[in-house]
């Protein structure tokens, strides 16, 4: 888990959720614009089994948000900014009865296809695949991240997508952790206990304006800016937060 302080003494805590296929490591990138943007703390901890963070049984979003709440203090005040699975992950965390005040959501895909979650179901069924160069398992990384064309193969940030072992390297997820369920979203923002927002990055492929518009909820779409807009331009994804500092 990455954590960075404005106040280490204070309550604020801005949770920041990583995407499937990506670590905590993916807001590293986010340390100077937060060192003068956020006035607290900020976590962004590896999700189950993801990263180093231990694999779960199953995946349901509530059990990974439980395994996310356990790493909170029981008296943090904290605002979620949760990327695509992360968001939903988010939004299950608020609905749990932890002390969130605030969640924003950028590019959670909220319309899935059977075939998509066949997809998802049929590489969560397959053995982990060992590379036998960094190379290899780095760009097998960047795709499952889509991270590729944004981190260059060579970053640290992708270290802490894999596991080396004996001259072989394979991703540091657990295949298992591809197993989604279509989120249902008009539930978890039922049950949400804080305000929300719903952003996408303009060119976003994954999920659409008028897609998030008929959640009922407030929405952002920040121009230019396509799925991994966290990646792209931190500094306008912070500026989302500014409403919750």
């Amino acid at each position: 888990m990455v954590d960075e302080v404005g106040d280490r003494d204070g309550d604020r805590v801005l949770l920041l959720l990583h995407g499937m296929g990506a670590t905590g490591a993916v807001w590293e990138g986010w340390r100077t614009p937060l060192a003068s943007g956020w006035p607290g703390r900020w976590l962004a901890p590896d999700l189950p089994g993801h990263g180093r963070a231990a694999p779960l049984a199953g995946y349901p979003y509530p059990a990974v948000a439980a395994q996310v709440a356990a790493g909170l203090g029981p008296g943090d005040r904290v605002v979620v900014l949760g990327h695509s699975y992360g968001g939903v992950v988010g939004l299950a965390l608020a609905a749990s009865g932890v002390g969130v005040e605030a969640v924003v959501t950028l590019g959670v895909k909220v319309t899935w296809t059977p075939d998509e979650l066949a997809r998802m179901a049929a590489l969560a069924g397959r053995p982990a695949t060992w590379f036998p160069s960094r190379a290899e398992a780095a760009a097998r990384y960047l795709r499952v991240s889509g991270l590729a064309g944004l981190v260059d193969e060579a970053d640290p940030v992708v270290d802490a997508g894999l596991v080396a072992r004996d001259g072989r390297w394979r991703l540091a997820m657990d295949p298992a952790a591809f197993a989604v369920d279509a989120p249902d979203m008009p539930g978890l923002l039922a049950g949400c206990r804080a305000p929300v927002l719903l952003a996408r990055g303009e060119h976003d492929p994954m999920v659409g304006d008028a897609e998030l518009a008929a959640l009922g909820v407030p929405t952002a779409s920040l121009a230019g800016l396509g799925h991994n807009a966290h990646v792209e331009d931190p500094a306008a994804v912070l500026d989302l937060l500014t409403p919750y500092r």
